[in-house]
């Protein structure tokens, strides 16, 4: 029988933590299987591998957390000698949150001379910085210290018949020929002409007029005008002071009773001032529109320059019963997203972007808004905490990149963000929560959806209060996750509450989310009313999810099936990031990243009974191969001895912690 929080695998694959590591060790060979060696041997054997553990584990955690580990430990001692029977906060604390104190690999930690761009075979623009330029502009001189090449074939030479990375490729014997020219197949390259594989760049000339304030907000500029007036501030920015929804007088209009109801009907007639505020939360001041006639236009003037669409004539996001990969941060990018897509999600969402950084034209924000022409619904999760910086980059987003619908990340519970008033801190919030919805509802031709928790604190659920609210402000379409901020991942999905929700949202549709890792959790899921189900966790330990929850059934899938789909990934990731040093290393890195969640995955054909639950720590066991005991590993090391065989040898000193702790298990 398995312990509590334990998942339940079959007693002839369960070993210890000693054996299974030193199967590990003697790469699956026979003599290394559980029962061999006599009982001294075996006696000799753990205690050396005790030893070894504990120098393994001192040099694999960085000196930050070693510190840590030892004050949690300290102040456990401290804890029992006085004889205390409650569990004090730090104990939560060290299973939250992010490993802050990670190593970061930069590019010069493992290319020490790199080639300058100019230099690249096919690259058509001359160095600007001259002598000036820290780059190697000599080929023959950066070849001489360039790593030894990873493998004879080249994704991106194979897919496209071109390979844009030339002599920096990790790949180049593949389609280098004499005096280092690069090689292209013309016959295939001509295939790929004029083609877009990625969409939503960020080009050159928007990033410049972002940087110098350029770009013009027209209908964000309205609306915030218009709230401003309304606050009395005489016109002047769209920011306003924090007040109570009673000063603000908007509440009274929009939200509806306390309780469960669904009754939006006002109470009481409005006031003169505070009717006037409630309208211009709807509607721009007119005094926008005379400014923005005077704006020099190119084309012939339709109808959609002058009149805004209402809500019914937008374009309507119909996704119910669909499967909707969550936006996942750090591991729900592009290469990860096409492996989901191909084993059938139907939606997909980039990662979770912080407004401001969108707004100053940051490349790496940029970067997660991209679309992979294969996702044929296809969203954006913003994440910002004042309606100005919100709606401005709405309209940005609204002029510039192609997406299906927009959405605001009301769930996110790290404090990084929540103290800066973002994510989970919205819904408490509701006067700002508010003037964001309505005013990226204004500026957006596409649906506006809302992703939300249960609440902040664990007992006090208030997403049944908010919901409403979301309807009348015009959101297209809620999730809900079914814990609150304080719970994280540590407890099960209220699923019961997601039902209640479910109906008072009737008639937007509601997505549920929450520990959902089998068909059978599908199924419960959307027999508790809901339009659909949002997959996160579930999606990270087994993206082939999508396929059992279609077909309804379990997929006993193989060792070699699962590497299979690594190597996808990885050639994937070589052609987002690249095939060059740093692009090899990028993807290895968010390879590593996934590793640290598929390690949780326990095989169909080894468990005792079905289904694996999201919650349940697995035990360590023996595959019934080396590689599907291998890829139950949750030790870095292993993970990193994966990524070689894909990717090659790690750079030297190389060093990688997780940047999500495994704090589900509890």
């Amino acid at each position: 029988m398995a312990g509590a929080g334990v998942a339940a695998v079959r007693a002839p694959f369960l070993t210890s933590k000693e054996q299974f590591h030193a199967f590990l060790r003697a790469g699956g060979q026979p003599g290394s299987q559980v029962g061999t060696g006599t009982e001294e041997d075996t006696e000799e054997k753990k205690e050396e591998d005790a030893e070894e553990k504990k120098e393994e584990k001192c040099q694999s955690e960085p000196p930050a957390k070693r510190v840590r580990l030892e004050e949690l430990s300290q102040d456990e001692e401290r804890q029992q000698a006085a004889g205390a029977t409650e569990k004090e906060p730090v104990e939560r604390k060290r299973a939250r949150g992010q490993n802050k104190s990670r190593p970061c690999m930069k590019p010069k930690h493992y290319e020490e001379s790199r080639l300058c761009p100019s230099m690249t075979q096919g690259c058509a623009e001359k160095c600007c910085f001259g002598s000036r330029c820290r780059f190697l502009h000599d080929i023959g001189e950066y070849m001489a210290t360039k790593p030894a090449d990873l493998g004879r074939s080249c994704v991106l030479f194979e897919t496209f018949g071109k390979c844009v990375y030339g002599v920096t490729c990790r790949f180049a014997q593949a389609h280098l020929g004499d005096g280092y020219q690069n090689i292209v197949n013309a016959e295939l390259a001509k295939q790929w002409e004029g083609k877009s594989l990625v969409r939503n760049n960020l080009s050159k000339d928007l990033q410049h007029r972002l940087r110098k304030r350029k770009f013009s907000f027209q209908k964000a500029d309205e609306y915030l005008r218009g709230l401003a007036k309304a606050h009395g501030n005489g016109g002047k920015g769209g920011k306003t002071r924090e007040c109570s929804a009673e000063e603000q007088g908007v509440s009274s209009c929009t939200a509806p009773p306390e309780g469960l109801g669904d009754s939006l009907e006002c109470p009481a007639p409005l006031e003169q001032g505070e009717g006037a505020k409630a309208e211009a939360l709807q509607r721009p001041s007119p005094a926008g529109g005379e400014e923005a006639s005077s704006i020099k236009t190119v084309g012939p003037v339709t109808d959609e320059d002058v009149i805004k669409l209402r809500p019914c004539e937008k374009k309507q996001l119909k996704i119910q019963g669909k499967l909707y990969l969550a936006p996942l941060t750090t591991c729900g990018n592009l290469p990860f997203r096409r492996i989901c897509k191909r084993f059938g999600a139907d939606v997909t969402c980039g990662e979770m972007a912080v407004c401001t950084h969108l707004l100053q034209g940051q490349s790496s924000e940029w970067a997660l808004l991209k679309r992979h022409h294969t996702e044929d619904i296809f969203g954006v999760q913003l994440e910002g905490a004042f309606p100005d910086t919100m709606t401005k980059c709405a309209e940005l987003l609204n002029q510039s990149i192609e997406v299906d619908f927009v959405d605001i990340n009301v769930g996110c519970p790290i404090d990084l963000v929540y103290k800066k008033g973002g994510g989970c801190a919205l819904m408490t919030r509701s006067n700002k929560f508010e003037q964001i919805v309505r005013g990226m509802n204004s500026v957006l031709d596409v649906p506006l959806t809302v992703k939300i928790r249960t609440g902040v604190q664990e007992k006090i659920n208030v997403a049944h209060k908010l919901i409403p609210k979301l309807r009348e402000w015009g959101a297209s379409m809620v999730t809900l996750h079914g814990r609150s901020r304080e719970q994280r991942y540590t407890r099960s999905a209220d699923w019961d509450y997601i039902a209640e929700c479910a109906k008072i949202a009737t008639p937007m549709p509601l997505f549920g989310n929450g520990d959902i890792l089998s068909y059978e959790d599908a199924q419960r899921a959307m027999q508790t009313g809901v339009s659909g189900v949002m997959i996160a966790r579930g999606a990270l330990i087994k993206p082939w999810l999508f396929t059992e929850i279609k077909d309804q059934r379990h997929w006993d899938i193989s060792s070699s099936e699962r590497f299979d789909i690594l190597k996808d990934f990885s050639n994937y990731g070589l052609e987002h990031w690249g095939s060059d040093t740093q692009g090899v290393e990028k993807t290895r890195k968010f390879l590593l990243e996934w590793l640290s969640f598929l390690c949780r995955y326990i095989p169909v054909g080894l468990l005792e009974h079905l289904p694996q639950k999201i919650n349940e720590r697995p035990p360590y066991y023996l595959g019934r191969d080396y590689m599907e005991t291998l890829m139950a590993s949750q030790n870095v090391d292993d993970w990193i001895k994966i990524s070689e065989l894909l990717l090659g040898p790690v750079p030297t000193s190389f060093t990688f912690l997780p940047k999500h702790k495994a704090n589900s298990y509890r």
